[in-house]
């Protein structure tokens, strides 16, 4: 790591450099600021705060990172195409379709660590990373989003919540579009108590698809910055109404679909 020229963090609480040292695009590893350290709820938290976070595989130390430009989704950009606004109708419209918050965190995030990504041989959601995010869940800074169908978790995502910032860190589907389900619901949820950003860390094609886009590093700290210190969401529930703020109508009694809505 020192050929790399990034700072080293020792156990006792070293404060993170400055995220303008992070490496540049033309490095070896493109946003990479330092290595080191624990992943203690209190150092997750600072890193946070300065749009910093933990990435890294088996074998290797703690790896920080803070890339420029950064993948972001505003809610408000949140593209809902034709098909899979009819799938949010039959989700709606279902009985026994419904999702929820923190229920099953620890399910979600070794699902996560879990499911096969194309172009990825092995996870970075660590043993570590799992302790950890479920340690700093039990602290009430980091929820899930999840999907249910007839009782069966059938996808979800994870991230963390400070302030009005929402930073997005995994999802997973067992079920076709059961993560895209969780996706508009947290955006809908994040319209709904005025989170007007989501951190999706690093470009996919995926994100990419449903508006997500990269933004300058100056711009996103800035706004994590400002948006850290607001007063936090107080209830962390999803409330079938909040699918309005998709244009989409909520379930009323006695509606009944016969087919999979996830079909």
């Amino acid at each position: 790591m020192s050929a790399l020229s990034i700072a080293w963090l020792e156990d006792r609480g070293d404060d993170f450099p400055p995220v303008e040292l992070a490496l540049g695009l033309r490095s070896e590893a493109p946003g990479l600021l330092a290595a080191g350290g624990d992943l203690k709820p209190a150092r997750l938290r600072r890193a946070y705060e300065h749009g910093i976070f933990p990435w890294y595989s088996l074998g290797q130390p703690i790896l920080w990172w803070s890339p420029d430009p950064r993948m972001v989704l505003y809610p408000g950009e949140f593209k809902l195409s034709r098909s899979l606004r009819k799938t949010l109708q039959r989700f709606v419209a279902t009985p026994g379709c419904v999702v929820l918050v923190d229920t099953a965190f620890d399910q979600v995030i070794r699902a996560c660590a879990r499911t096969p990504r194309p172009g990825q041989d092995g996870t970075w959601i660590v043993p570590e990373m799992v302790t950890a995010y479920s340690m700093w869940h039990r602290l009430g800074d980091v929820h899930s989003f999840e999907t249910w169908v007839d009782g069966e978790l059938a996808g979800g995502l994870y991230g963390v919540a400070i302030g009005r910032m929402f930073f997005g860190e995994s999802m997973f589907s067992h079920r076709t579009d059961a993560s895209k389900i969780a996706l508009a619901a947290l955006v809908a949820f994040c319209r709904q108590h005025r989170i007007e950003l989501i951190d999706c860390q690093q470009r996919t094609a995926h994100l990419a698809s449903l508006g997500a886009r990269e933004i300058a590093r100056r711009e996103f700290t800035r706004h994590v910055h400002a948006a850290t210190q607001q007063e936090p969401v107080e209830e962390w529930a999803y409330h079938p109404a909040m699918w309005t703020q998709l244009g989409l109508r909520p379930p009323a009694s006695g509606r009944h679909l016969l087919e999979d809505p996830l079909t």
